[in-house]
């Protein structure tokens, strides 16, 4: 890989991007990228199953005051995987999504993390692209994006709001994502719908109750079942993730059209 990619992994709230950024992370730690992890969620779930347990946030720990070095911050996961959790401001008070841009000029401060990696991972919340959630893009530390899907209406939606936030802000897609959920023509809905926003499915994750046990144990599918079908998916996507991809403006679709993609 001869250039730094920075890529957010956007999506509907529980749509699986904390999972699936994870067992990305870990498949190109695999394969010998030095890959940085960042939690953009409030909750500070994104890097559990890399690290092992929840990790204290930069933003707790910069409210809290006091001397704060790169150790207190980044965190070693899974196949050497740095991993930061920014947190989120009191409930309440503040944006989410400033507070990434807060979190990481202090980390630039404490540690050189960034400038010794392959590939940074932005697991970002929320449907939309909000003015919040942009910052990470209009201070250029994201580069392209993925969007994650299932073949089920209002995911699809979601998507597609994300795609008109990103029309606006300029920013590429990388390419869209199914995270299955058995939705009836469930392939064929998200081909067409990735077809038409000018980009490609890139990846179909079949529902596989390995996941869900993986994560009940605190470890991705790479580590905890690395010979499984599921496995191979994820590294599939890595592959896609961490590669020399076509990354394209997107073309967001009318709310009518959207309506009868899933209506296959």
């Amino acid at each position: 890989m001869s250039l730094v990619k920075h890529v957010a992994i956007y999506g509907k709230g529980g749509i699986g991007k904390s999972c699936t950024a994870s067992n990305v992370a870990a498949a190109c730690a695999e394969k010998g990228l030095r890959v940085l992890m960042v939690g953009c969620d409030p909750k500070s779930d994104s890097t559990i199953t890399l690290v092992g347990r929840r990790i204290p946030t930069m933003m707790d720990l910069i409210r809290a005051g006091g001397e704060i070095d790169e150790k207190d911050v980044v965190f070693d996961g899974y196949g050497g995987v740095k991993c930061i959790e920014v947190g989120g401001p009191e409930p309440g008070v503040g944006c989410a999504g400033r507070g990434i841009i807060v979190a990481i000029e202090f980390l630039r401060k404490v540690s050189k993390v960034l400038e010794e990696i392959d590939l940074t991972l932005y697991d970002v919340p929320g449907d939309i692209v909000c003015g919040g959630f942009s910052a990470p893009i209009r201070k250029g530390l994201v580069t392209e994006a993925y969007i994650i899907t299932s073949g089920e209406y209002m995911p699809i939606y979601a998507a597609n709001n994300i795609c008109r936030g990103l029309k606006r802000l300029n920013t590429p897609l990388a390419g869209v994502i199914c995270n299955s959920r058995e939705a009836s023509g469930e392939r064929e809905i998200v081909e067409k719908f990735a077809r038409e926003l000018g980009s490609e499915m890139v990846a179909f994750i079949p529902k596989d109750p390995l996941v869900q046990r993986c994560e009940r144990r605190g470890v991705s599918v790479i580590e905890g079942a690395p010979d499984s079908d599921i496995a191979s998916v994820y590294r599939k996507l890595a592959e896609h993730v961490a590669g020399n991809s076509e990354p394209r403006h997107p073309v967001p679709i009318d709310d009518e059209r959207l309506r009868e993609l899933s209506l296959i």
